[in-house]
């Protein structure tokens, strides 16, 4: 058996027409699509593919197509690769419920309708251009934190993604962001600019949605993981009891992505990307160099993966 770490993207992967060259080799890519169009009542599968763009990266749209997307790729490698031998996983803030669905600790169809629901009560927690997020690159987590408080007293900003070393996310009211870019850049960031996101989320002010979200959460089926999944909230896996509360705490607390690394990397020397794109790998290079982290969101890039998996 080979030993490898299952990482799932979040937010930000997405784009139209993922997967479509996957799901030519792979019948269980479009099985997993379907399963989530019966369970949200509208097409998955034709939103991915055919889009609009603004259609797709909707929140509420975006993280059923995501999730999709990501536990289709981890069908197809189950099948690919058989002995490979997930140590520990872990999921970028939507990413978990991937990591979930994947250890078995939750129905796929009930996970693609529970984060339906919060993808609509996220963008609804603020209206509409009154809160935002920005990317920061070049501080230090220090100056990052430093450069809220002080952006503080023109609106709530606070550290959102702490993602690699140099590149972090802040979220707030659009004061306080506008604020904090100003601040940030005089303090020598190297970039400092709004992300084209509807919501200040992984802040502060998802706490409304995080008490609607409340009896969502307690209303499923949840199970014992069948492999750790380390939680962004702890950096840590949780017991089966604590699992909703880390989700619940997850939509307004930071995502911390660095130390999740950290934390997971003596799990396996071989580190797999499950879901489309190269976002994980990206930042995972920047934490740490020695972690070998392989993609799977195209045809190519699966196969390899799966040499890869075989060779170790």
């Amino acid at each position: 058996m080979t030993d490898v770490i299952a990482f799932f993207p979040g937010q930000g992967a997405q784009q139209v027409g993922m997967l479509s060259d996957l799901a030519e080799s792979f019948p269980v890519i479009r099985d997993t699509f379907n399963e989530a169009s019966d369970a949200l009542g509208f097409d998955v599968w034709s939103l991915v593919q055919d889009g609009p763009a603004d259609r797709l990266n909707q929140t509420a749209n975006t993280q059923p197509a995501l999730l999709s997307a990501s536990v289709a790729i981890w069908r197809a490698l189950q099948e690919s690769a058989p002995a490979m031998q997930v140590t520990a996983a872990a999921g970028h803030s939507l990413g978990e419920y991937s990591a979930l669905v994947a250890a078995d600790a939750v129905d796929f169809a009930a996970a693609v309708a529970l984060v339906r629901r919060r993808g609509e009560l996220m963008e609804a927690a603020v209206p509409a251009g009154q809160g935002g997020m920005a990317a920061v690159l070049g501080l230090n987590d220090d100056d990052i934190r430093s450069v809220c408080a002080d952006a503080s007293v023109a609106g709530i900003v606070e550290p959102a993604n702490f993602n690699a070393p140099g590149q972090i996310v802040i979220a707030g009211e659009q004061a306080g962001i506008e604020k904090a870019i100003e601040l940030a850049k005089a303090a020598g960031a190297k970039r400092a600019l709004p992300l084209a996101v509807s919501g200040p989320f992984h802040s502060s002010l998802m706490r409304q949605a995080a008490e609607s979200f409340a009896d969502d959460l307690s209303a499923i089926a949840w199970r014992a993981p069948k492999f750790p999944v380390y939680h962004n909230v702890s950096n840590a896996p949780s017991t089966l009891e604590e699992i909703p509360q880390h989700l619940l705490e997850q939509l307004y607390s930071p995502v911390n992505w660095t130390g999740a690394v950290a934390a997971i990397r003596g799990c396996a020397d071989l580190a797999v990307e499950c879901g489309p794109g190269k976002v994980i790998s990206g930042l995972n290079k920047r934490i740490d160099k020695t972690l070998a982290t392989v993609t799977t969101g195209d045809s190519s890039a699966f196969q390899a993966a799966v040499e890869r998996i075989q060779e170790a």
